[in-house]
């Protein structure tokens, strides 16, 4: 059974979560930057740090959270390594593996943007303000 064709109201909707996930990139990208770090650095580190569970990721598992190429990853992670933001450890349980750690100066960084990011998110005069993300807030 086919589904109805969208409506304008949809078509609105669907424009304006683009223009306003593009802006927040946008900003993403100028507030990395101007802190000295890439918008990918940061997206790596901070899924590092976000992995649910444990406070380290390995190789393929990075790989899937920024949905980038294996090759791509593990050089993506020795740019962070040159900076001193990340290590890389032999898997714990299957020594094949390589789980990627966040250093003290990496976990500095990812706290310093995470922090940017979330405020603007937060800010009322934006229109980011996301009833999920008041629990982030300190109060």
């Amino acid at each position: 059974m086919p589904r109805p064709a969208l409506k304008k109201q949809e078509f609105e909707t669907l424009s304006q979560f683009r223009y306003q996930l593009r802006r927040f990139l946008r900003f993403s990208e100028q507030v990395t930057r101007q802190h000295g770090i890439t918008p990918l650095q940061y997206l790596l580190l901070l899924h590092i740090k976000g992995f649910p569970g444990r406070d380290w990721a390995t190789v393929g598992e990075l790989a899937e959270r920024l949905q980038a190429q294996h090759h791509g990853v593990v050089a993506l992670i020795s740019r962070c390594e040159a900076r001193a933001w990340v290590r890389r450890e032999q898997g714990r349980t299957d020594r094949r593996e390589v789980e990627i750690h966040l250093t003290a100066a990496g976990e500095r960084m990812v706290a310093k943007m995470a922090q940017l990011h979330r405020d603007e998110l937060l800010n009322p005069e934006g229109s980011f303000l996301l009833p999920q993300l008041q629990d982030l807030q300190v109060h």
